[in-house]
């Protein structure tokens, strides 16, 4: 499987949109400071996730989600009480 996931720093409340075959391992290594983007918002922690069969398609939502308002926004709205 590929996993498409938006992680959200405790410490900063900002949101993280990523992409990894391995979810638990990726978000470990983002706690951990493994990721350039991620350290200064550390600890973080999950707060959505999408799961494809095709890596394509979970890179393409990765995609839609980082660039497109539309689609950020849309899934925003849906996981609204998750972020609070």
């Amino acid at each position: 499987m590929f996993y498409v996931y938006i992680i959200k720093s405790k410490k900063t409340k900002e949101l993280y949109y990523g992409f990894s075959s391995d979810l638990k391992n990726r978000i470990n290594s983002h706690n951990q400071g493994k990721n350039i983007a991620t350290n200064d918002g550390m600890p973080w922690e999950v707060v959505y996730y999408e799961a494809y069969k095709s890596e394509k398609d979970a890179r393409l939502r990765e995609v839609k989600l980082k660039h497109y308002g539309n689609s950020k926004s849309h899934t925003l709205k849906r996981i609204h009480n998750s972020l609070l």
